[in-house]
């Protein structure tokens, strides 16, 4: 027996390995799995060994893998949320958030007054403008806060920001500027909205300030933990955060090499953050962070990102494109946040180089344009395995979905948008017909694609019972069932948080799954999701995790 060999019981161990689906206990050595079954059968094949009963009274399942997330969920936390909904910070409080344009200019007052220097930016995080159809949030209603102090709100969605008139004096463009993504009133004048990143990108101190945090060994170290606390013990950062250098590299390595970090971290390389042009010297960037890789931090995917987001109108759409605003009027297609031919030469140099890409593409235009590329790139130069990944998916259909699955593309699906935004979906954006038909999960099993679903952290807080939740019931925030043939089982849920998930990261064969010769990474719960009242999986407690052997109860 080894040092460190131990059994782990539970109430029930569900492995999600077909071959035996529940078990009694598992036997570790090391940070590996040694074997499955009773406690009678691991002792009998492999001799006695202490029997751990922390989760004795809990469900022990595979640790759930976030494929999908920002380490911005622990950086933006240095800011105060101002959501629709209620959050709980990394502290453990609850924010009750702000329900109502005057809870906003409410919230924003309290801070302005706890700010000593005149000069410091006010930034709040999480608002969704959707939320308050009557009237949209503008420089005009910050300016009652401040005049003279630059005011900052940064959008549930992360591709939009409100600013003040303060914040457009100090950087020069009050009074108008030719960038695409800038709003203006009828006079020519911008009205405080800044739509997607170039625009954004003039509020330099304040998206400094939110980039630099994710510079943060804090925020990574709060990430980690946020997650830990939902049961995740494998998260992502989908490319928001810089992988420019060694030095950024190093950073992510060394806080996770700490004794005790509770998760692994997958962060992708996103070229557009690079400063590179080249598709083959991003290529080859990727290749040599693929090889700084440790246990606890994976390097050696790429993201992109082809548009933006739906319930900010900046998503690319197929006709018949967006529902018209409130007076009547044609809304515009969304933004290109990547020029089409920069993006296929992009995924064709990763594609050669047998890189996975994972690309963020929410409207179904987008989809076209991702599966063209894909598909040039696949029969150009053939990889049977390359496992590339179309990211959130929201509107994609069943012949986008077929072509997917004839190329061996995966979709990570964002089912949280069925609560968090699926009223608004089918009164605002898109209509009931297609609403009733966005994340479609049941699509996509129906069609043979391969998919995983998310959250998206911090656009939705990070939990992957969440996501379940939203992949079987498909329940609104209104408590509509929206889509109701959409709609998938408690298992297919399941394996979409864990090996499918796993599966899209290049790592099923170490995570997703309770098997001898696998990472021991589990999360304990307190009741069997196939248990419980579906509409009760976001409930569930977890009582624990464990990552590599070791963890808490």
């Amino acid at each position: 027996m080894g040092e460190q060999d131990r059994i782990l019981r539970a109430r029930r161990v569900v492995t999600l390995d077909p071959a035996l689906p529940t078990a009694e206990a598992v036997a570790i050595r090391g940070d590996r799995i040694l074997a499955v079954g009773s406690v009678d059968e691991l002792t009998s094949a492999w001799g006695s060994m202490p029997v751990d009963d922390t989760f004795a009274d809990d469900v022990l399942l595979p640790g759930f893998v976030e494929a999908h997330s920002h380490s911005l969920e622990g950086a933006i936390w240095a800011w105060e949320y101002a959501g629709y909904f209620p959050r709980t910070g990394p502290d453990g409080v609850e924010r009750t958030g702000c329900r109502t344009f005057d809870d906003l200019i409410e919230l924003l007052r309290r801070l302005d007054d706890e700010l000593d220097d005149p000069a410091e930016s006010l930034i709040v995080w999480g608002f969704d403008p959707i939320y308050f159809p009557d009237e949209r949030l503008a420089a005009k209603h910050l300016d009652a806060v401040s005049t003279t102090r630059p005011i900052c709100v940064v959008h549930a969605s992360l591709h939009l920001i409100t600013v003040n008139t303060a914040l457009m004096e100090r950087e020069g463009f009050a009074d108008g500027i030719d960038v695409e993504g800038v709003p203006t009133d009828g006079s020519g004048r911008p009205i405080g909205e800044l739509q997607e990143l170039a625009a954004m990108s003039l509020a330099r101190r304040e998206m400094g300030a939110l980039f630099g945090a994710l510079r943060d060994p804090a925020a990574l170290d709060r990430f980690a933990r946020i997650a830990r606390v939902v049961g995740c013990t494998t998260v992502t950062e989908l490319g928001a955060s810089p992988l420019r250098t060694d030095d950024d590299a190093q950073r992510w390595i060394d806080v996770s090499s700490a004794d005790g970090f509770p998760a692994r971290l997958v962060p992708l390389f996103n070229p557009a953050s690079g400063g590179i042009t080249d598709g083959d010297e991003a290529a080859r960037w990727v290749l040599a962070l693929r090889e700084m890789s440790t246990d606890k931090t994976r390097f050696g995917l790429v993201k992109m990102i082809l548009d933006g987001s739906i319930q900010g109108f900046t998503a690319r759409l197929n006709p018949p494109g967006y529902l018209p605003d409130p007076d009547g009027n044609e809304r515009p297609n969304g933004i290109w946040l990547l020029a089409p031919e920069q993006f296929a030469g992009w995924f064709d140099a990763f594609h050669r180089h047998h890189i996975t890409v994972h690309t963020h593409v929410n409207g179904d235009e987008a989809v076209d344009l991702l599966l063209d590329a894909a598909e040039r790139s696949i029969s150009d130069h053939a990889w049977l395995d390359h496992r590339h990944t179309a990211q959130h998916t929201q509107l994609t259909s069943a012949a986008q979905y077929r072509r997917m699955a004839a190329l061996g593309m995966c979709a990570n699906i964002f089912s949280n948008h069925i609560f968090y935004w699926g009223d608004q979906h089918r009164t605002i954006t898109v209509g009931p017909d297609r609403a009733a038909r966005m994340d479609a999960c049941a699509t996509a099993d129906r069609e043979g694609v391969r998919y995983s679903i998310h959250s998206d952290a911090s656009v939705t807080p990070l939990g992957s019972l969440h996501t379940m939740w939203c992949a079987v019931n498909r329940v609104t925030a209104s408590g509509d069932v929206l889509g109701p043939d959409e709609r998938v089982g408690v298992e297919r849920a399941l394996r979409a948080v864990t090996v499918d998930a796993a599966h899209q990261l290049r790592l099923d064969h170490e995570i997703g799954t309770i098997q001898a010769g696998k990472l021991a990474d589990f999360v304990a719960l307190s009741d069997d999701p196939h248990d419980v009242d579906p509409l009760a999986i976001k409930d569930i407690d977890v009582r624990g995790t464990v990552v590599g052997g070791s963890g808490d109860g």
